[in-house]
This record gives C-alpha cells, sequence and structure tokens, in this order.
C-alpha cells in the first residue's frame, strides 16, 4: 500500500483544542526544542518529566519489539501523534512504513521537520478529513492520545474500518478506569485544568473505562494494576490490543 500523498496541507486553521491544548503543554514543560525532541525518549536527569519519560521509553520499547517480531513489512499509522518522537522510532522497524496524524498543527509541523525519513509522513488533521480514504493498516497505535477521543466505542469502530484483515490496534500510555472510580478521576481532572487557569480543557479530556472494551475482540496486554506489574514497577498505564473482529 503506498504511503498517502500531500503531508501537512496547507490550511491552518487551529482549534479551540490545539489553543488549549498548547497552552497547557507550555505551562507542563511538555513544549520541546528541536534538539530535545530529537534525542526523546532520552532526556536529562533533571528534566521535570524524567521518570514520566522513563515510563515512555519502557513502553516504546515493548511496543516496537513486539511489532518488529512480525518479521513482515507493517504499513503503521499513529492517530495523535503528537510532536513525532514514537512515529519516529516506528518508523526505525525494518520494512515499516509509519504516516502520523494529530490536530495539533504546531507540533506535528515541527515533527516534519525534525524527522526527516522517506518511510515516515506526518499529517495535519484528523481521521475524518479523508486523508487516508481506501489506505488499510497493519498496525494502528493510539499513545498517550485515546483519552482526546470519545466515544470510545465509535471511534474503534472507525478505525477498524482502516485496518487489513489480520490488523490490530494498539492503545498504549493511556488509563482505563472502573465504575467505582471514573467518578473521582473526573472530577481530579476539573480541578488540575481549572487549577492552571484551563478549565475548558476538561472538556477534551474523557476518561474511558474497561467496559467499553467489551463489544470487542481485544487482550490486555500490560495491567498496571497487576501484580506481577506492581512487583516489578513497571508502566502504570495499560496497554490493550483490539483485532479488526468484535467480540
Amino acid at each position: 500500500m503506498p504511503l498517502p500523498q500531500n503531508a501537512l496541507p496547507p490550511t491552518n486553521t487551529s482549534t479551540d483544542f490545539e489553543m488549549l491544548y498548547l497552552a497547557v503543554r507550555a505551562l507542563e514543560g511538555r513544549m520541546y526544542s528541536d534538539e530535545e525532541l530529537l534525542q526523546l525518549p532520552e532526556i536529562a536527569p533533571s528534566h521535570r518529566h524524567y521518570e514520566e519519560w522513563q515510563i515512555r521509553k519502557h513502553s516504546a520499547g515493548r511496543l516496537i519489539n513486539y511489532l518488529a517480531k512480525k518479521n513482515k513489512p507493517l504499513y503503521i499509522l499513529e492517530v495523535g501523534c503528537g510532536n513525532g518522537w514514537l512515529a519516529a522510532k516506528l518508523a526505525q522497524i525494518k520494512a515499516a512504513n509509519v504516516v502520523a496524524l494529530d490536530v495539533n498543527r504546531t507540533e506535528v509541523t515541527q515533527a516534519a521537520r525534525v524527522f526527516n525519513k522517506q518511510n515516515l509522513q506526518f499529517f495535519s488533521g484528523s481521521v475524518d478529513d479523508g486523508h487516508f480514504k481506501g489506505a488499510k493498516f497493519d498496525m494502528i497505535i493510539f499513545a498517550a492520545s485515546i483519552q482526546y477521543f470519545s466515544p470510545l466505542g465509535d471511534t474503534i469502530r472507525k478505525m477498524q474500518q482502516y485496518l487489513t484483515e489480520d490488523g490490530e490496534i494498539h492503545l498504549i500510555d493511556s488509563n482505563f478506569y472502573t465504575a467505582f472510580n471514573v467518578d473521582d478521576a473526573v472530577i481530579r481532572t476539573q480541578e488540575y485544568y481549572s487549577a492552571m487557569g484551563y478549565p475548558p480543557m476538561a472538556g477534551f479530556y474523557y476518561h474511558h473505562t474497561l467496559d467499553e472494551l467489551a463489544a470487542f475482540s481485544h487482550k490486555v496486554l500490560s495491567n498496571p494494576h497487576s501484580l506481577r506489574n506492581r512487583l516489578l514497577k513497571r508502566s502504570p498505564l495499560y496497554w490493550v490490543r483490539i483485532n479488526k473482529e468484535n467480540a
């Protein structure tokens, strides 16, 4: 399958989400220089998000090892790629072709400038923009991004249409909740963004539950609450694989 063309279309329409998201990321210290971006997930131990990047490094390594073991050409789509650091790592997999997409034009433009690879393309916009009409991907990745998509079931079903017959969707570096703790999580998120001075951002952050995955053929590849993960102090976030067919 050839990669889609016309990456980063010239229109530059900022959404409310993009403006809020960038403002919050700046306050959180998550905007990186080109030089820092090239090094991610490696970052100075003195950086305020060093521990978080250690987690992301570990989860990225697991995902890349998993995909490399497929031992075949892979067409990969990363949705919500942000500054593109993970997409660039995925493009290092042998015989992989990677397409990365984000509505955040500011960071995805930086990604396209910094990561210049023949088998990697960045797009600004959403899946609904028609960039990928007729395209099929072996792997679709949501890395630390599925919380910005809702409803979850509709999102998964939409993305399944872009999968090859044995294709997979992977949700990594995001949390999932239960009926018992989701309400508290919503309140914490509202309080967090209000304290930062951007309460509307809470309206773009969704708290998905594991129950929402029941309709899909899926497997939790890493559960942060499992005894093994707790003992080994591994990622505090989930890794979920979803197949094309539903349960």
